[in-house]
């Protein structure tokens, strides 16, 4: 099982999509291990975006990632990076596959509504970033008997 950070930002949160994208990822048969709604300091938003400190789109980001409440979320299962990178879509909403979230709720490539890691790697130092060892919970998901076959719970 793996574990990434999926997180809302500010425009689906204002935009009221929240229950609608969460839904996505537990329909999908992923397990919530960790939620909670975050106002990101400009410290924080830094971290995160380390390596995009460089680019010209930069200080756009932090403003925009720091306007608002995100919702901060560490989803489990399977290859979890990988599925919920591919139920995000890509980056520009107008780009995106019919049926991603980007590309069912986006038309911005800035403005783009949900943040995946994008590799195991990535999700354990963003993971450490936004939530304490205690705010995760691991538990045995009953339903995955009938969502997974039990080769893929190894």
């Amino acid at each position: 099982m793996q574990t990434t950070l999926i997180f809302l930002k500010p425009d689906a949160v204002q935009r009221g999509l929240m229950g609608k994208i969460l839904q996505r990822f537990e329909d999908k048969g992923l397990s919530f291990v960790g939620i909670k709604l975050v106002q990101v300091s400009e410290t924080i938003a830094k971290q995160h975006y380390a390596e995009h400190a460089e680019r010209p789109f930069f200080p756009g980001l932090l403003k925009f990632v720091t306007s608002s409440p995100v919702l901060a979320c560490a989803i489990q299962g399977p290859n979890a990076v990988a599925v919920c990178r591919n139920l995000i879509g890509a980056t520009n909403g107008q780009k995106a596959d019919p049926g991603t979230i980007r590309g069912d709720f986006g038309m911005s490539g800035a403005n783009n509504l949900v943040h995946g890691s994008d590799s195991p790697e990535s999700a354990e130092r963003e993971l450490a970033l936004w939530f304490n060892e205690d705010e995760l919970t691991g538990f045995k998901k009953t339903a995955n008997e009938w969502i997974y076959d039990p080769s893929d719970l190894d």
